[in-house]
């Protein structure tokens, strides 16, 4: 079976403390129509598991949140059996859009559809949580959710917007651990926004623009550049990056946006204009 894996944007990201096990967040999370698309194929009898790429970068082994999704279905249902998967990317790695969270989940409902579906979409969603808090949010039926807590506790929203929208990520990653590390001793960088921006959908904010600004000075300016085009309705910086977004009224904006963006940004940046997914039918 072949399925669509998408992105997603952060709409907004707060900080609201610090818990044992990590820091205590709220954020929406909305899919994109932008995806990767994941094979698998249900072998039967064995134990052989073999993991392919299109992305050379992408490691093939148990670090894998592929992988690792695989295995965590099997060791719940206490099955095991031969598969083959493969990660067709077009998500940049390290970019804050979840293409590692996304294929975990699109694995896991997946290999539970091939296998019979001995698990309930509840047990998926547990089962992803304890993988990594932003997979519950793919296993929703629904275009946009909240997360709570580390992001793991996640609930369906109610999201008519369809969002043009273009992505631009510079050719640096950004370790999301190092984000949330140095966020509580980081400072704002004078004239840059981050106020909330008011929208119909919400408050856009993000509160690790603040560490990560400070250390990659391309991302602030990127982030005023873009509100200062006319087109632009909202920017905003991704999860912990190290992508940015901005939202526009028309794809055709969006699209005229991506042009201006890449001469900006130059040949070594990703620039892809997309939009946000519509909601799923009843």
């Amino acid at each position: 079976m072949t399925y669509h894996s998408p992105a997603k944007i952060n709409l907004w990201l707060r900080i609201l403390g610090k818990r044992p096990d990590g820091f205590h967040e709220y954020t929406r999370l909305c899919r994109l129509a932008l995806g990767d698309t994941v094979e698998i194929e249900h072998l039967g009898k064995g134990t052989d598991v073999t993991l392919t790429c299109s992305d050379p970068t992408v490691p093939l082994d148990e670090s894998n949140l592929a992988m690792r999704a695989l295995r965590a279905f099997e060791n719940r249902t206490g099955r095991q059996s031969s598969w083959r998967m493969h990660l067709e990317k077009k998500i940049p790695a390290g970019a804050g859009l979840g293409g590692g969270s996304s294929n975990a989940a699109t694995v896991l409902m997946g290999a539970n559809e091939l296998a019979g579906l001995p698990l309930t979409q509840a047990q998926l969603i547990e089962l992803g949580a304890q993988i990594g808090s932003d997979i519950p949010c793919f296993i929703l039926d629904s275009p946009a959710a909240d997360g709570a807590g580390r992001g793991e506790q996640v609930t369906e929203v109610d999201f008519p917007w369809q969002l043009p929208l273009v992505l631009i990520k510079p050719p640096f990653p950004i370790p999301t651990p190092w984000a949330y590390k140095n966020w509580a001793d980081s400072k704002e960088i004078p004239s840059i926004l981050y106020a909330p921006q008011l929208c119909p959908w919400g408050a856009m904010s993000n509160d690790l623009e603040r560490p990560v600004f400070q250390k990659h000075l391309l991302l602030p300016t990127l982030k005023t550049w873009l509100l200062e085009q006319s087109e632009v309705h909202a920017a905003l910086m991704s999860g912990s990056g190290s992508t940015m977004f901005a939202i526009t009224e028309t794809p055709a904006q969006a699209a005229e946006l991506a042009v201006k963006a890449r001469e900006w940004c130059g040949e070594t940046s990703w620039v892809q204009s997309t939009i946000t997914a519509a909601a799923l039918p009843a």
